[in-house]
């Protein structure tokens, strides 16, 4: 017989326990966002745990899609921390455990971010002029509910950066560029010389001067663009659009189509994944879709 004794049963884990080891994933911890507890992961963004979490912050310089890195230029998706004394860009900001977080109900985010789209309204033509009265740009004033309209509207005082409107650039015979509606995001150069590796699009001279270029500021029909498109797909405003949809006056609306239909692009063997926007049966403009082979771009 053994004069050892046998160790007791391990007891039983608790369903507390339980729960939170199938509850929390390698890496997770818990943040607070606007008063509530959620979920965030090693690595996340702000804006990416809020939209997890359901809430939409403004954005203008980040696009949510494969391949953009987020760069905190417009300033649109500020947030508060507790316990730092300046406001804080979102699309760049990572989460960390622990961390109180206002946003929707912060009075001084709400504050800070009407004035950037303040700022930003004062350079823009009038919606009913624009290039796209459907972009995001819009979209982004319409989820502030920013009453443009209102007699003492705050941008309607402000003075314009350009004292004359730019002369759009109809040199392309698939891509209208209309720098008066540039906000300057600076997405339009990271899809070009990032996302496609292209390089064409820069950002050239400084301060109220500065303007997006194509190449040595040649025109956008004379460069050494290759009509990829994805420059159009990133633009928040409207001032890089499909030609079809702009009218002899230089007003368009990217939600012109009657329908959309998914398909896959016949130019090559790659397989890239497509949506074409119709209208009246004809196809006004393509938008690449999130495909194994393409990643939302137009062309791989």
């Amino acid at each position: 017989m053994s004069t050892f004794a046998s160790a007791p049963p391990a007891a039983p884990a608790s369903s507390n326990t339980q729960a939170s080891s199938l509850t929390a994933p390698p890496g997770a911890f818990e943040i607070t966002l606007d008063g509530v507890r959620v979920q965030a992961f090693s690595g996340e963004t702000l804006w990416q745990v809020a939209k997890r979490a359901g809430e939409r912050i403004p954005h203008l310089c980040f696009k949510d899609a494969p391949g953009y890195r987020a760069d905190g230029n417009c300033r649109a998706c500020m947030v508060e921390i507790e316990g730092e004394r300046t406001l804080a860009a979102s699309c760049i900001r990572p989460a960390t455990p622990g961390m109180v977080v206002s946003s929707a109900s912060s009075e001084r985010v709400r504050n800070a971010r009407q004035g950037v789209m303040e700022l930003l309204l004062a350079d823009q033509p009038p919606r009913a002029d624009s290039p796209d009265r459907s972009s995001h740009f819009w979209e982004m004033v319409d989820l502030m509910a920013l009453d443009i309209d209102a007699p003492d509207a705050p941008h309607a005082s402000l003075p314009r950066r350009r004292e004359a409107p730019t002369p759009p650039d109809t040199s392309h015979t698939a891509m209208h560029v209309n720098l008066d509606a540039c906000i300057e995001c600076n997405l339009c150069v990271r899809a070009c010389r990032e996302v496609q590796v292209n390089d064409v699009i820069g950002l050239a001279h400084r301060g109220a001067a500065s303007k997006i270029v194509f190449d040595f500021d040649d025109p956008m029909g004379d460069s050494t663009c290759v009509a990829c498109g994805e420059c159009v797909q990133a633009c928040p405003t409207g001032a890089l659009m499909p030609s079809r949809i702009i009218d002899e006056h230089g007003r368009g609306d990217s939600a012109c189509a009657d329908r959309k239909v998914d398909s896959v692009c016949p130019y090559c063997g790659v397989g890239c994944q497509l949506t074409y926007h119709v209208k009246d049966e004809k196809i006004v403009f393509v938008e690449g879709r999130n495909g194994p082979a393409n990643e939302n771009r137009l062309c791989v």
